[in-house]
Parts: structure tokens; C-alpha cells; sequence
């Protein structure tokens, strides 16, 4: 076995600890490793062509989330913002120590989890990989939760948010997603916000 399906299989030993489940393939398992997995299925098929660091990085973006509940922080806006930096760094943190256990060297740690943290991701090209995986991971698998829990006007103000932080590769790649008629519709009219205010 080659260190980066090592790697891959230490974060998913890793998120295997959560205690929060999700149905995934009619199965009943972990939240954070559905999570993990569907980003690499994701950056398979959008980003086919990904470096080894990206790809560990796709799997790694949310490795022990369950660790840093949201309720241990304000529950403002700048509570969730420190709350999201401080998650940053522990993803990086974590996901670290297991490439150091891999063999990788520091370079390789270093650029790994600045894509976790998903530094300067406009200026970053992978980083961009990254935020556009994630947002599309958030369409096709949780949107849907998302909007049964919220005012329609909401959902398109989030969607429209979140379509203001992917790469033009990204969106198309959202238009191409096997979405609900409801968040389908969401995204539509997010698109056509975001078109009358540009």
C-alpha cells in the first residue's frame, strides 16, 4: 500500500470515531466519514487531475469535527468566525500528525494543511479546489436538509453566498449535480441574485 492510501485510511480511521451518523448507501455510519468520502468522491470527478496534497486535503476537511462542538463558542457571528479559524487549524493540526506518521515531509505537511485551512483560496488555485469541492459536497448532499430547516428566502441567500466563493470550473460543476427539485430551484434563483447585483 502506497503512503497516501495509508494516509487516506488513517483520516477515515479518524473520523470513524464520530459519534453523530448519517445514512450513506442505505447504511448507517459515521457522519464525519461520509463527509470525508464524499469530498474525494467529489474531487474525483471535478478534479480528476489533483495532487497528492490536494487530495489529502479534500478527504481531511473535516477530520474530528465533532472535537470543537459550535456550542462551545458565542453564538454570534464572531463566535462562529473563531469558531471556523479555530477548526481550520485543528484540521490542519490532525490531519499533520497522521502524514507525519506516513513518512511525509514538512513541505509536504505544511502545503497540506494550508489547503485544509483553505488559505488565500483566491489566489490559490488547489485552495480554490478545495472551497469549490466542499461547496459542491454541501449541494449535492446537505442542501437539502439545510432547506427544510429554513425560509426559502434564506436558502438563496446562502446558495447565492456560496456560489460567490467557487471558481467559474466549480459552478459549472453545480449545474451539473443531480439536485432536487427544491434546491434546484434555490440555486436558480441564487444565480439569477447574484446576476442582478453583479
Amino acid at each position: 500500500m502506497n503512503r497516501l492510501q495509508t494516509a487516506l485510511e488513517k483520516i477515515d480511521a479518524a473520523n470513524s470515531a464520530d459519534p453523530n451518523r448519517v445514512k450513506m448507501d442505505g447504511k448507517d455510519i459515521p457522519a464525519e466519514l461520509a463527509y470525508g468520502q464524499r469530498m474525494s468522491t467529489m474531487q474525483e470527478r471535478v478534479y480528476p487531475e489533483a495532487s497528492e496534497e490536494l487530495r489529502i486535503a479534500a478527504r481531511a476537511q473535516h477530520i474530528r469535527r465533532w472535537e470543537v462542538p459550535r456550542s462551545t463558542y458565542p453564538m454570534d457571528r464572531p463566535g462562529y468566525l473563531r469558531w471556523r479559524k479555530d477548526l481550520g487549524r485543528k484540521h490542519a493540526e490532525w490531519t499533520g500528525e497522521i502524514l507525519a506518521s506516513c513518512g511525509y515531509d514538512e513541505a509536504k505537511i505544511s502545503r497540506v494543511g494550508a489547503l485544509v485551512r483553505k488559505e488565500n483560496f483566491r489566489r490559490d488555485a488547489e485552495a480554490q479546489a478545495v472551497e469549490d469541492i466542499a461547496s459542491l459536497v454541501f449541494l449535492a448532499h446537505y442542501a437539502d436538509d439545510f432547506a427544510a430547516k429554513h425560509e426559502p428566502e434564506k436558502v438563496v441567500t446562502i446558495l447565492a453566498k456560496t456560489l460567490g466563493k467557487m471558481s467559474e470550473h466549480g459552478k459549472t460543476a453545480a449545474g451539473s449535480l443531480n439536485l432536487s427539485p427544491a434546491v434546484r430551484g434555490a440555486l436558480e434563483a441564487a444565480i439569477a441574485q447574484a446576476a442582478a447585483t453583479s
